[in-house]
């Protein structure tokens, strides 16, 4: 009994410790620099490559809120055509570095979204997604935490 009480006391203030740690850090501002939107952000660690029917993408996620809901980064893909028969599944806001996106809405109405432009899309969305290569900042927020 003894063995458990002091177990669970230095379990409680472990848990106090790490508490208190998370409690007393300088929570700061993150930055995207020129250099990153230039394309070094792709050399980051945390860069996602992917592959999918011969199309290549780079992915790097810049910020996440401590709640899992807002998420910032950097997107780059070659050419593609994804049909989105799906809810979107967040709400995005992007702005378009390099390239173009054009965005046919199921009711046939079409969104194109040149480099120096900015578009947003509710999780709602469905559609198709068609470029010949772009590179975005991005923006999501998550009704629920990301998954």
């Amino acid at each position: 009994m003894k063995k458990t009480v002091i177990f669970l006391l230095s379990l409680i203030f472990f848990i106090g410790m790490v508490n208190a740690e998370h409690h007393n850090q300088v929570i700061k501002p993150e930055v995207m620099t020129k250099v990153d939107v230039a394309g070094a952000i792709y050399d980051r660690p945390n860069m996602i490559k992917s592959t999918n029917n011969g199309n290549t993408t780079l992915d790097v996620t810049s910020f996440l809120s401590s709640d899992g809901k807002f998420e910032t980064g950097m997107y780059r893909s070659e050419a593609t055509h994804i049909d989105v028969i799906e809810p979107w599944g967040h709400d995005e806001f992007f702005y378009v570095i390099e390239g173009s996106i054009v965005l046919t809405s199921t009711d046939g109405s079409v969104l194109t979204v040149s480099a120096g432009e900015a578009a947003s899309i509710p999780k709602e969305w469905t559609g198709q997604w068609d470029t010949d290569g772009y590179s975005k900042i991005w923006v999501i927020y998550y009704s629920d935490k990301k998954e």
